[in-house]
């Protein structure tokens, strides 16, 4: 009976090795459980930049158009558009743009990170509506559009500055209008107030 007491005590070690678990025992120090609550919530806001803030969440965002089909816009500092913008972790984008709702004002996009606090997105929205067969004031899309931006994040995440090129497409794939300009934006917290948004 000893004798395969000692040869059971024996073999356990291998047979834990074999299912997956360590053989090392766990020192109390390596045992930290709210690691594991602190990570899953960082996973939620995170967006691969482990040195800096994080693009992830939603943003006040002006547009100012500067050029117009290469020439300066006769108005500069006019503004292209007053949007809210939520940076997904999945690396997906959305915009509740100021532009009509009929005319189309909910957007989508991807982005990717290019360096430490810097983002390009790839925007592509439906474009507004065609007058002819739109006798009610909603008819169906005139096109579409194609918004590139380069942004920077800053050092305490909570505001991007960064540039955006803008082009429109007839329903054929023909550019009708080319914008560019530059981007600001300011994070929405839960404190932010409406009149913020102005």
């Amino acid at each position: 009976m000893l004798v395969a007491l000692v040869l059971a005590l024996t073999a356990i070690p291998g047979a834990l090795a074999q299912c997956g678990f360590s053989t090392r025992l766990i020192k109390p120090s390596s045992f930290q459980p709210s690691l594991g609550a602190a990570h899953l919530a960082r996973t939620a806001f995170d967006d691969g930049d482990e040195d800096g803030p994080s693009i992830v969440g939603m943003w006040h965002v002006m547009f100012t158009a500067h050029t117009q089909n290469g020439q300066p816009i006769p108005a500069p500092g006019a503004p292209f558009d007053n949007s809210l913008v939520t940076w997904h972790s999945d690396g997906t984008e959305l915009m509740n743009s100021s532009r009509p709702a009929q005319d189309g004002n909910f957007c989508m996009g991807v982005w990717k990170r290019t360096g430490a606090r810097t983002y390009f997105l790839n925007h592509i929205p439906w474009q507004g509506n065609d007058p002819a067969n739109a006798p009610a004031g909603i008819g169906n899309p005139s096109g579409g559009a194609q918004l590139l931006e380069q942004i920077t994040l800053s050092l305490d995440g909570n505001s991007y500055t960064g540039t955006f090129s803008f082009v429109a497409y007839d329903t054929t794939g023909k550019p009708e209008v080319a914008l560019t300009g530059t981007i600001k934006g300011t994070r929405v917290t839960v404190h932010t107030p409406f009149s913020a948004l102005l």
